[in-house]
């Protein structure tokens, strides 16, 4: 049994323009101690994805199953959710200066973080913030517990955030663009933080990124989404070295290489991502695809009136196109 099992999710938030499709049927799976990459451009509903797991949209409407060690998170209560949320699933934030509070230490934010789950003593919170700041690699924990988010760096705050989602040692940890607006340096360190605790602990991970240097550093299986459903699904050895689906091929594209010249352009993908109220029949992505461009009249027809379904191109890979970039004998 897989650590979590999502399965058909779908998240339509009403607006006065109509209902918003922002997740529209997506399924995956992560298993105890590996990482899932979770990969798609502004708006793809990688972020709606996570918040969906964790049971924290109010103003949507959620279905499709969500399960954690084979219990179904659906149906629970805020107060059964709520004892799940930080204790079994934990969240690591996108923006860690928006996320902390500016009015409370970070070993008090980190400690009622702990007390509320554990009914510990404030001693022992404190006890178990300086424990935590000292394992995510912060120096001097005992002083710097008392000292508020301002006084720390980027990738200080990013750190805390780090030990308030480990500190009550979770089963599953979300990260959602935990390297965003940090040097190239401290992106490795905090990449390598997470996956030094991951091994120690067996957690599982899922990664929520745009940055495809990210998923090939730390990602065991990668998730591609576009437009709210997943465009492909694969190993990232495999994502890398022979991608099926022409927007996974054109998102790798699209990164700068070692071998370009000084006055080499980038390779951008044309055209815009598709609309989520109003979404056009067939594949959301045929209008930017220079595939369904180059098809014949049946094959172009098809992709802009048939919506493509995943389809098994190779053991544990998917890709929902109509003209996969693979050779047709490499089909199971």
């Amino acid at each position: 049994m897989s650590l979590l099992e999502v399965e058909d999710l779908k998240v339509l938030f009403d607006t006065p323009r109509g209902a918003v499709r922002a997740v529209d049927g997506i399924s995956f799976t992560v298993e105890a101690g590996r990482t899932l990459g979770l990969v798609g451009e502004s708006g793809s509903g990688k972020s709606v994805t996570s918040l969906a797991v964790m049971g924290l949209h109010r103003d949507a409407a959620v279905t499709g199953s969500i399960r954690l060690d084979g219990r179904e998170l659906g149906g629970l209560g805020e107060r059964e959710l709520g004892a799940v949320r930080g204790r079994r699933i934990a969240m690591i934030f996108q923006d860690p200066l928006s996320s902390l509070h500016p009015f409370y230490t970070v070993g008090e934010q980190i400690a009622e973080h702990y007390r509320v789950h554990f009914r510990a003593s404030r001693r022992a919170g404190r006890e178990r913030a300086v424990e935590m700041l000292a394992e995510v690699g912060i120096p001097e924990p005992a002083r710097r517990v008392d000292e508020y988010p301002h006084q720390f760096s980027g990738g200080m705050r990013q750190r805390v955030m780090i030990a308030m989602a480990l500190a009550c040692e979770p089963d599953l940890l979300i990260a959602d663009e935990p390297t965003t607006a940090l040097d190239v340096t401290v992106q490795a360190q905090i990449l390598d933080l997470i996956a030094r605790i991951q091994q120690d602990r067996g957690l599982g991970v899922v990664m929520i990124t745009h940055d495809l240097g990210v998923v090939a550093r730390v990602a065991h299986e990668v998730l591609v989404m576009y437009g709210g459903r997943a465009a492909e699904q694969a190993p990232v050895d495999r994502l890398f070295g022979a991608p099926a689906h022409p927007y996974t091929r054109g998102l790798l594209d699209s990164l700068p290489r070692l071998d370009d010249t000084d006055d080499a352009p980038l390779r951008a993908i044309p055209g815009s991502p598709p609309s989520l109220i109003a979404p056009a029949p067939g594949c959301s992505f045929a209008p930017r695809c220079a595939r369904t461009t180059a098809a014949t009249a049946e094959e172009h027809a098809r992709c802009l009136a048939e919506r493509p379904e995943l389809d098994p191109l190779a053991p544990g890979h998917q890709a929902a196109c109509h003209l996969p970039l693979v050779p047709e004998g490499a089909r199971p």
